[in-house]
């Protein structure tokens, strides 16, 4: 994803986009207000992707939609693939499609989204009384972006998705990305003067195995 796009999306969760001007949005991406065709082209961009909507020239985010009351499921939107071992595989901007749940799973979430994990270098990682493995659909609370030592992770590195278990090292001013595997895979270090390569999607909410 353009790095526009990303602030754009990062703004979109906590900012309702549809009450700023082009200009106001420039401003708080670090744009500036004099490039709003640029703001409304990576918009429209974001509308394609399905990850936003556009409506009279209003956008809004798009996480979750609801199916008919008499059904009681709620349709969790699908964004690709997310990495268990290195940050290789780059999560899909655009909807792949919905995974029909209970509104129970999800636990009064309001923006939450899913995952598909690759590999298995989380096997060994129990997110209630599911690990994850190669293939489980991984539920993401969007509104979590502010992770504990200890909480497991949806990570953007470098436009990369990924899935880890968060280690905040103060004393060496690092963030550390752990796995939890049968199988051996070396941590993700991160210092802070490179966290504009990095970036917390959300808190794993759960898991469904496939």
């Amino acid at each position: 994803m353009h790095e526009i796009q990303s602030k754009l999306m990062a703004l979109a969760l906590k900012t309702d986009l549809s009450q700023l001007t082009l200009r106001d949005i420039g401003e708080r991406v670090d744009l500036g207000r004099e490039k709003p065709q640029i703001i409304k082209h990576h918009l429209q961009q974001l509308v394609k992707r399905g990850l936003l909507r556009n409506k009279d020239g209003k956008y809004f985010r798009v996480i979750v939609r609801e199916e008919n009351k008499k059904s009681g499921l709620i349709s969790l939107p699908i964004y690709g693939l997310a990495n268990c071992g290195e940050a290789l595989s780059i999560a899909d901007d655009q909807v792949q499609g919905y995974l029909k749940v209970s509104p129970s799973i999800i636990k009064n979430k309001k923006k939450v989204f899913v995952v598909k994990a690759k590999g298995n270098s989380m096997n060994k990682a129990f997110i209630g009384a599911e690990n994850i493995d190669d293939g489980d659909y991984v539920l993401i609370d969007a509104e979590s972006k502010t992770p504990e030592s200890g909480d497991y992770i949806l990570s953007i590195i470098d436009g990369s998705a990924n899935i880890k278990r968060f280690k905040e090292d103060r004393s060496r001013e690092m963030v550390i990305l752990l796995s939890e595997s049968t199988s051996n895979y070396d941590p993700i270090y991160i210092h802070q003067n490179d966290l504009d390569s990095y970036s917390v999607a959300g808190k794993v909410l759960g898991v469904l195995k496939n």
